[in-house]
């Protein structure tokens, strides 16, 4: 600074001295005060001038530089001027909590609190407030709900509710007439108080016995699916118990009615007036009975369901009114059956009887150990209860009939069942003749001589109601197989285990320890058999025991090996084979003429089974042939669904400028499945056109021929199929009106409660029910009629083409399975890659060696984790596995992390002989690390180590 500039400083000046600021005076208070002032007035006239985003950035900057005492100072400020009474309890607690406190509203109440917001809307109409109101009144949804789909159980409440009848008496007499005489202005309005006061009581009454119950009320939907009263073993009417569960309301207000009736005053019986009569309690549930001179009269029909039918509830509610239903327990004995019987027919004759069951073309699995068929259809036991049984229905000569809901009329085996029964109980039995599906599609096709004008399915049930369930079974049954697979591993463990336990409980329990030593070679055959036994799974296990002990026996009886039959063996005489082996006894009771009497015998039986099959051939092929033009039908009415419902609609909405989807998509999801139903519509009329001149002598297997050879169609179509399925899913999400559109037209009646992706999966189960059908016309057709090359020739072109989509459904299969291992393995890398899939998973033990300078026999191994070797066709993944348990839970999880990836063409193995120290152990040496692993079982070291020296051979040749 320079001396002129220092002589103009003088102390008035020095009081302008600034701090941070070059405009605040930091001596002069006064200054400082007016110049603070006139800033404050500057910014807030800038304020008052910004837009609200840059005010919301002004107030962001100066909050992130105020201190803490100065942000409790604003919200003090705000609390003092902005108090807040009231806070929504949906926002601040949590959701599951929030959803119990409105679990206790009633269903008037939670519609009225779907008013309030719609954040209250959203959860007033969850499922899981909805689902326990409908089911206590037995009202269950014909469908299931989609993931994304909410409010569907409301839905369902409002609209049984709305078509209940409830009225009072007065509303009653003016509806259907039940007061003849009118009545004068004041006996009205003594009608009118007095009903007034009838249902003032009513109400007062149910309000405290709804406090009294609220008292002890059990937490949410903690009784969801649990009765407390013992559950019966036989449940003679299902209808019936549902009612009572489910009405426990409806009986407690018809009991205040009944009260609070007596409590009233009773109106004199004077000219001109009438009182209403009081209803007791057999008037409740005899309102709509008739007569008994009437009911005996009319002879009802009659169904038998068994609980072993998958989703038996939905055929129970598929029963017409009228018809007296009974499910009965599959462990029942025959007796309890019939007692069943006869308490639900009350000492009536039933007019027809049927027996829904499961069962195949041969039998039907009435009870458990009971499947009747030819074999054991004269037991003494089975026969006195099909006599019995033909006694409860009328003869056939009054038009009474038994009806097998089992494909029995489809062989030969079942129709000689069907004949049988008949002549037993001189009552006509019959069955339906199509071929057993899994999705019981058999009930719907013609019956075996049935004469009544309608399908005996029509007389007992509602054929849309059946018909749903139907395809509900279909789907379950795809469900259960994804089931089985996850439970398989679990119970072969645990058949495994028991199967030890069980072998080790007989030798020693049996034989004994002295035995046991003294017989090597026995024991050692009886626990070979056993554990062969156990793999197989067999349905009669001591003929099969028998026949493998038989075959132990060596080559003195190789002649006999020949002539046994395995279901015929005698587990004494094969044990006692053994015996005989062991002890140096030739057994010489086999002669050599009896043999070839026996052959001679078997010859002649052969003989008359062929004859016997090729008597009413013809008939038998215009069955079968008829049967294909049936499902033909079918199968082209529901590729007809996909165009009208959904096809047509979205190309009328592109064409009127209100597209919900784009012709590109509409291109790729639907032009494949029209081209498949116009080959498939020509193919029908194909059919249609020769069975209208049938004959004998008219084939069917050129037509086929002709369908098989244009089959590129569904090519195309199974080629795209992951891409429509993505493309469905992408414009779901991503398009507002097509999800409005599937959501109106998905699993509705026009398309049999299916949605769009369910009915695309019908070619791809079309092929399986085609390859079943033409096996049964060859099977009708003789070796010398012309038709028979034809067929066999499309038999193997659908064979083909079916082993074609199912190495495409493996091929998926495969990719699923890798990105399931991709998932459950903790930081596993990326394993989609080309032609990979899965061989063997193997689990093992690692160890740790102590000292490596000594042999193999002296050392001494420690067991360091347990180990998961996942061996896929070019590599090798090692993951650690652990086992997590849940409180409170039998049940484990298991737990991978990933360790290495080796591949096959640089892994090397080495075997570690078993010593005094360690068993089943070999050396897995890869280019960095190598692993000592043992196996718990012997023959799963010789298995896993095969499996994996073929795969490192395979890898290498290529």
């Amino acid at each position: 600074m320079s001396a002129g500039d220092s002589f103009w400083r003088t102390p008035e000046m020095e009081s302008f001295h600034t701090r941070f600021s070059a405009w605040t005076p930091f001596n002069n208070k006064s200054l400082n005060r007016q110049l603070f002032q006139e800033r404050v007035t500057l910014i807030s006239h800038w304020f008052d001038l910004w837009t609200n985003k840059q005010r919301q950035e002004f107030l962001f900057e100066i909050f992130l530089r105020c201190t803490k005492s100065q942000l409790r100072f604003v919200q003090d400020w705000f609390s003092e001027r902005k108090q807040v009474a009231k806070v929504d309890f949906s926002t601040v607690l949590p959701r599951f909590i929030s959803l119990y406190i409105f679990s206790f509203l009633s269903p008037k109440d939670l519609c009225a609190a779907a008013q309030v917001s719609w954040a209250w809307k959203f959860l007033t109409e969850q499922d899981c407030l909805w689902m326990p109101k409908c089911i206590k009144f037995g009202w269950f949804l014909p469908y299931t709900p989609t993931d994304n789909e909410y409010g569907a159980w409301k839905r369902h409440y409002i609209a049984c509710v709305s078509h209940l009848d409830w009225l009072t008496p007065r509303e009653a007499a003016a509806t259907y007439g039940t007061l003849n005489e009118s009545k004068t202005e004041d006996e009205e309005l003594l009608e009118r108080h007095r009903e007034k006061c009838l249902r003032k009581r009513i109400w007062e009454k149910i309000a405290l016995r709804r406090k009294e119950l609220f008292k002890v009320r059990p937490p949410w939907v903690s009784g969801m699916g649990r009765s407390s009263m013992p559950k019966p073993k036989c449940q003679p009417r299902l209808s019936q118990t549902l009612r009572e569960r489910a009405g426990s309301h409806e009986a407690l207000e018809k009991q205040l009615v009944l009260t609070s009736l007596e409590t009233l005053p009773k109106q004199s019986n004077i000219s001109g007036s009438h009182s209403y009569p009081l209803l007791s309690k057999k008037n409740w549930h005899g309102v709509y009975k008739n007569d008994d001179s009437s009911s005996c009269a009319l002879r009802p029909h009659f169904i038998l369901i068994s609980s072993r039918i998958p989703a038996y509830e939905m055929v129970v509610e598929s029963v017409k009114a009228g018809v007296v239903s009974v499910v009965y327990e599959h462990s029942v004995t025959l007796e309890s059956l019939l007692y069943l019987i006869e308490k639900a027919l009350d000492g009536q004759k039933a007019q027809s009887m049927g027996i829904f069951s499961d069962g195949d073309s041969r039998e039907i699995n009435l009870l458990q150990g009971y499947k009747i068929g030819v074999k054991n259809l004269l037991k003494p036991e089975v026969r006195d209860f099909w006599e019995k049984l033909g006694s409860y229905v009328a003869t056939e000569k009054e038009g009474g009939h038994v009806d097998f809901f089992a494909p029995l009329g489809a062989s030969e085996a079942g129709t000689e069942v069907l004949s049988q029964l008949s002549q037993l109980t001189g009552t006509f039995f019959t069955a339906p003749t199509g071929i057993a599906t899994g999705s019981y599609q058999h009930i719907f096709s013609d019956w075996l001589g049935a004469q009544w004008g309608k399908a005996p399915s029509s007389i007992y049930f509602s054929e849309s109601k059946l018909q749903t369930w139907s395809s509900f079974t279909d789907f379950l049954e795809d469900t259960l197989k994804g089931v089985r697979k996850q439970l398989c591993p679990l119970f072969k463990e645990l058949q495994k285990s028991i199967s030890g336990r069980m072998i080790g409980q007989f030798m020693f329990d049996t034989m004994g320890m002295s035995n046991f030593l003294n017989n090597q070679e026995i024991a050692q055959a009886l626990a070979d058999g056993l554990m062969e036994l156990s793999k197989e799974d067999s349905d009669k296990p001591l003929e099969f025991l028998s026949y493998f002990l038989l075959k132990k026996c060596g080559k003195k009886i190789k002649d006999f090996e020949g002539n046994v039959i395995p279901t015929k063996c005698d587990p004494k005489t094969a044990f006692g084979l053994l015996m005989k082996e062991r002890n140096g006894v030739e057994d010489n009771s086999w002669d050599t003429k009896s043999r070839l009497s026996k052959n001679d015998l078997n010859f002649e039986a052969l003989i008359n089974l062929e004859r016997m099959l090729q008597k009413d051939s013809a008939e038998k092929r215009t069955r079968v042939v008829r049967e294909l033009l049936q499902s033909e039908r079918k199968y082209v009415q529901m590729l007809e669904i996909v165009r009208d419902v959904y096809v047509t609609p979205l190309k009328a909405a592109l064409s009127s400028n209100r597209a919900i989807l784009s012709a590109a998509n509409i291109q790729i999801l639907f032009s494949d499945i029209l081209q498949i139903l116009s080959l498939n519509r020509q193919f029908l009329d194909n059919l249609r056109d020769r069975l209208q001149e049938w004959g004998p002598a008219h084939c069917v297997g050129e037509i086929v021929t002709k369908f098989g050879s244009q089959l590129n169609t569904y090519t195309n179509f199974f080629n795209n199929y992951p891409v429509i399925l993505k493309t469905i899913e992408k414009c779901r999400e991503m398009i507002p009106a097509f999800r409005t559109f599937l959501k109106r037209h998905d699993k509705t009646i026009a398309t049999k409660m299916l949605s769009l992706p369910e009915l695309l999966l019908y070619p791809s189960r079309r092929f399986e029910e085609y390859l079943n059908l033409l096996y049964a016309v060859r099977l009708h057709t003789p070796a010398e009629h012309v038709d028979r090359g034809d067929l066999t020739t499309a038999i193997d072109q659908i064979k083909k083409y079916k082993d074609y989509i199912d190495q495409m459904k493996q091929n998926i299969n495969m990719k699923d399975h890798l990105s399931d291992i991709q998932r459950i393995v903790w930081g596993c890398p990326t394993l989609s890659e080309v032609n990979r899939y899965l061989i063997r998973v193997q689990d093992v033990a690692q160890l740790h060696c102590c000292d490596e300078e000594i042999s193999f026999s002296l050392r001494l191994y420690e067991h360091i984790r347990d180990l998961s070797l996942f061996l896929f066709n070019d590599a090798l993944l090692i993951s650690s596995r652990g086992t997590s348990h849940t409180p409170f839970e039998r049940t484990s999880k298991t737990t991978y992390q990933f360790i290495a990836s080796v591949a096959l063409h640089r892994l090397l193995i080495e075997n570690i002989p078993d010593s005094k120290y360690v068993k089943n152990a070999f050396i897995l040496q890869g280019p960095k690390y190598k692993w000592i692993c043992a196996t718990e079982a012997e023959d799963d070291k010789f298995l896993w180590l095969s499996v994996l020296q073929n795969a490192i051979k395979s890898r290498m040749e290529k």
